[in-house]
């Protein structure tokens, strides 16, 4: 016969009579054992005298700071989640609660709804096992429900296997992500893979392209809108924050919001409440923040185009994820996961690579890391169809200048490949014609040309730099 389920025990610490009571009631009605204490020291009796699931602190105690039980509880007690309460707009508070492990924190005044979703995600992330006896620590197992270890980020290189640990040790928090590569590295993937190992796993992951939003889009996008909104094209728009409740939101190339958009972003965070246009309801906000970038986010801080509370709050749990050439021992299970994905999601026959194709892989820089990879196989598969996929196919669906490159002495490029070079050039050759088009008409005015074209001006920048297109007064 089953024994009982034992309602989880939460530890209340908190120094102000009345507010105590309201949540020690509140999570009494919601069916938890609640226990409390006024202050540090009281509380660190009590963890010693017995075993909780979860501990919610107020961040200003009259004996110190909240952080220090937190860093105690999950040094000494790692079955336990703690919780903070702190101040409105104390986002440096929050921060370092999150680092020292805490799970979420809350800001004042508390909203009892969100206080209890945010008791019972905590619970949801602990580890099974309970201690074998009370006040001692127990076997620690995997949190419950856990989803499998992130095995879908292939590679068995040193580097892959501390990222998998890394993700596998923050999946359950609430704290934010920041993860950071070169363009092609796996940024995206890694967010999913986060996602798919928290709690929030059954929940929205939603992912935005900062880079590719245009700046007058920014709060609907972001935020939604409502009917009241006065352009009817955008009513009950729901913005990104709102389709990802409970679940993760993904910023991708988070670098390139504007200082404005910064701003906006960062009051919201620090609210964890958002108000749509064209509405007056203010919204909770629920999603596990994960964001990215290839930029130096810290040398941006210091060139002022990035604010370094944001990127304080944003980083508060970095994932930086190596290059291609930082791994080539993964390159044959990388190549070989690609193959098997491309052919599935094409329906034809997976070819294994040959011996001297896998040797003129490794001998190439790939600076486009995973997806040029990708690119090059997927054409080789279009161009060859081989199996096994040779050399030769990889080469002619190349670019030329690094298939001669090669010292396996590599067959030229074929008249395929010549047409795929020929189709670069005409669509660089495009896009070059439309960029300098819209700064004549906006004569050479970035912001002007970038409203013209739908972008940013920091994505006009990156198209303009990689076209090797002047901007700025003396345009041609």
């Amino acid at each position: 016969m089953s024994s009982p389920v034992t309602a989880p025990r939460l530890l209340v610490v908190d120094d102000e009579p009345d507010l105590r009571r309201l949540y020690e009631l509140t999570l009494r009605r919601a069916g938890y054992q609640v226990e409390s204490a006024e202050n540090l020291a009281r509380a660190r009796d009590r963890l010693t005298a017995a075993h909780y699931d979860g501990v919610i602190t107020d961040m200003r105690l009259p004996d110190g700071l909240g952080t220090e039980l937190v860093r105690e509880v999950t040094r000494d007690h790692p079955h336990s989640r703690t919780l903070v309460i702190t101040a409105y707009g104390s986002t440096d508070n929050a921060v370092e609660a999150l680092k020292a492990g805490a799970f979420d924190y809350l800001t004042k005044p508390v909203d009892l709804s969100r206080f209890r979703d945010a008791v019972a995600a905590a619970l949801a992330s602990r580890p099974v096992a309970r201690p074998a006896h009370e006040g001692r620590q127990g076997p620690v197992d995997q949190p419950t429900g856990a989803a499998m270890a992130p095995a879908h980020l292939v590679g068995s290189s040193p580097a892959m296997a501390a990222i998998r640990q890394r993700i596998e040790r923050v999946a359950p928090s609430m704290a934010p992500v920041l993860i950071l590569g070169e363009p092609g590295t796996g940024k995206e993937l890694t967010a999913r893979t986060l996602h798919a190992c928290s709690q929030r796993r059954d929940s929205p992951f939603i992912a935005v392209d900062c880079g590719t939003l245009p700046e007058h889009r920014f709060e609907t996008e972001f935020f939604g809108s409502r009917r009241d909104n006065p352009e009817p094209s955008m009513a009950d728009h729901p913005g990104c924050f709102e389709a990802a409740s409970g679940g993760t939101l993904f910023l991708n190339e988070i670098d390139a919001l504007t200082m404005t958009q910064q701003a906006r972003l960062l009051r919201v965070l620090q609210q964890r409440r958002s108000c749509p246009p064209g509405s007056d309801t203010e919204q909770a906000i629920d999603v596990r923040l994960v964001s990215a970038t290839r930029a130096d986010l810290g040398q941006a801080v210091q060139q002022g185009r990035f604010r370094h509370d944001l990127y304080y709050l944003l980083n508060v749990i970095e994932i930086r994820l190596p290059a291609l050439r930082e791994r080539r021992e993964d390159l044959d299970e990388l190549a070989s996961a690609l193959l098997q994905r491309l052919c599935r999601d094409d329906g034809w026959p997976v070819p294994r690579l040959s011996a001297r194709a896998l040797d003129w892989l490794r001998t190439l820089p790939l600076p486009g890391n995973l997806r040029e990879l990708e690119n090059l196989l997927h054409r080789g598969l279009a161009l060859g169809g081989q199996n096994p996929l040779q050399a030769e196919d990889l080469q002619a669906a190349g670019p030329a200048s690094t298939a001669t490159a090669s010292p396996l002495d590599p067959a030229p490029a074929s008249a395929d490949a010549a047409r795929l070079d020929e189709l670069s050039r005409h669509l660089d050759a495009t896009e070059r014609r439309v960029l300098e088009q819209a700064l004549h008409d906006g004569q050479q005015d970035l912001a002007q040309a970038a409203t013209r074209l739908g972008l940013n001006p920091t994505q006009l920048r990156y198209r303009l730099q990689r076209l090797g297109i002047p901007a700025g007064p003396g345009h041609p």
